[in-house]
């Protein structure tokens, strides 16, 4: 008994240092998916949610998702957003939830990279990554980037795992990874020559300044057919998803044809350059971003110059990767703000080894938490602010092509007599705008709503939608009274005007609580 009870007490720290652990971890992730679930439905749809919401209407009229190379997005996401909206009613909230689901799967395979980096550096990698105001505004946006970013750390991780283990498990996770990246976005290839490309500068680097420890890779414990098993398990959910289940086999060749038309749209323009954030052949535009936002990031980045020097060769790596992706979207010309947050993730965890390293090298230890702490804390402010009040402000470098929330003067009377009578579903619309979207998923149970880039010779809607500029055009057909008010669409365009039918929605709009309107009566009256 005695022995027993020496037992019991040997495990016991072990047992304390594991529970101790499990909450803390617990604790980060909670968080985490708090933030991102609170509230998710408060700003309005995007203009892109919109269109992927689009997409997955069209699946269940097609039966399947018909893959277009011209939309440079793989066709993974659309069948998650499928599922969720088929699981939960089509919703905003709904829609969103894949992305919210990635972005904290996210933090918890930065909690998994203690493997590597040890428990310090992950856990306040993640901890980073939980409260990042970027992870947090694009982790709660139906678009494919959070679901990028989780694909980028489990091939990282199984990188990893191959170089420190040679196990098959490890081999196994790195083609899962490569084979999620290729099923979202076309960026995908940007990443995987960066992630061979900074294999073969840490070899030539070594021999300048070898790491410390070294950690030479381990003889492998997988075979020829293992890896051929893998590639070919690879190579089938490729073809079963851009195939479209078997349905849309057009999708396949169509698989090599998006990348000729994403490089031109990667070198040109296309409206989406920065060009005011250019220096020399270089563009800073994500570094201002990383100094607006992501202080962590920043600091990991600075951490990374730091491991030119000797340091652990997995940190080196994961700097080297990084710094790689950091200058290859800052060539390519063609930028939107939530490509951040598959270039700053291996920043993150850069921070936390920062944080780690001064821990073990400084004295007083505590310093590190305290500097931590407060970095975290701005992080945690500048969140919330973006986040929860200021998420349609276009002062806001990360708030683009945003919808703003006076889109309800259009959607709430519709939506509204449509839940009174659903016979209402059935009522035409006529939407005279060039860009008109996240409109035609909002308003995507109605059978009658149509949509113009120009003028059409009958203007007899229900409703009228087009900018004020055209308010002499559009009145001049009118044949019968109508309600109007003004609205902002989106911040990047002109002012719109929406044209109610009086008669139709007269009585909703007598309640004062339903806004003002101003009465437009036909020419011939």
């Amino acid at each position: 008994m005695k022995d027993i009870s020496a037992g019991v007490r040997f495990f016991l720290p072990f047992k304390k240092i594991l529970i101790s652990g499990l909450l803390i971890e617990g604790a980060i992730l909670l968080l985490a998916l708090a933030l991102r679930l609170w509230a998710l439905d408060l700003k309005p749809a995007h203009f892109d949610e919109g269109i992927n919401g689009w997409f997955v209407d069209q699946m269940h009229l097609n039966g399947c998702y018909r893959y277009d190379p011209e939309n440079y997005h793989g066709p993974f996401y659309f069948y998650l957003l499928f599922a969720s909206l088929a699981l939960l009613g089509r919703n905003l909230w709904a829609l969103r939830l894949p992305s919210v689901l990635a972005s904290a799967a996210s933090v918890w395979m930065a909690l998994r990279f203690d493997r590597y980096l040890g428990s310090m550096a992950s856990r306040f990698g993640a901890f980073a990554l939980a409260l990042s105001p970027g992870a947090l505004f694009f982790g709660r946006y139906a678009i494919h980037e959070s679901w990028l970013v989780l694909a980028l750390m489990i091939t990282t991780w199984g990188i990893m795992g191959i170089w420190k283990s040679g196990g098959r498990r490890e081999l196994l996770i790195t083609a899962i990874g490569l084979t999620l990246m290729f099923l979202l976005k076309e960026t995908a290839v940007i990443h995987l020559a960066c992630f061979l490309i900074s294999a073969f500068f840490l070899i030539f680097w070594q021999r300048i300044l070898p790491s410390q420890s070294n950690l030479p890779p381990v003889a492998k414990r997988w075979s020829l057919n293992d890896l051929s098993l893998y590639l070919l398990l690879s190579l089938a959910l490729l073809i079963f998803f851009y195939s479209g289940t078997f349905l849309n086999w057009p999708g396949i060749p169509g698989f090599f044809t998006a990348y000729s038309k994403w490089f031109h749209t990667g070198v040109g323009e296309g409206g989406h350059v920065k060009a005011d954030y250019q220096a020399g052949p270089l563009n800073y535009y994500w570094i201002a971003l990383m100094l607006r936002y992501e202080w962590p990031v920043f600091l990991g980045l600075l951490y990374s110059v730091r491991l030119a020097w000797p340091s652990p060769a997995m940190m080196r790596y994961l700097a080297i990767y990084g710094t790689g992706v950091l200058v290859a979207y800052s060539v390519i010309p063609y930028k939107t703000p939530w490509c951040v947050i598959s270039i700053t993730w291996p920043f993150f965890l850069l921070f936390g080894c920062a944080v780690q390293e001064l821990w073990e090298k400084t004295s007083p230890r505590f310093l590190a938490p305290i500097i931590a702490a407060v970095v975290l804390a701005i992080s945690l402010s500048m969140a919330l602010r973006l986040n929860f009040r200021h998420f349609t402000d276009p002062k806001e470098p990360y708030v683009y092509v945003q919808t703003m929330p006076e889109i309800v003067k259009v959607t709430e009377p519709v939506l509204a007599m449509a839940r009174l009578d659903p016979r209402n579903y059935a009522m035409g619309g006529q939407i005279i705008l060039d860009s008109y979207y996240p409109l035609p998923w909002i308003f995507g149970d109605f059978t009658r709503i149509g949509y113009y880039d120009k003028m059409p010779e009958v203007l007899d809607g229900e409703f009228i939608v087009a900018l004020s500029s055209q308010q002499k055009a559009v009145e001049n057909h009118l044949r019968e009274s109508y309600l109007k008010r003004r609205f902002q669409l989106r911040d990047s365009m002109d002012e719109c005007t929406v044209w109610f039918k009086e008669r139709v929605f007269r009585n909703w709009f007598a309640n004062p609580l339903h806004g003002t309107t101003e009465r437009t009566d036909p020419p011939h009256q």
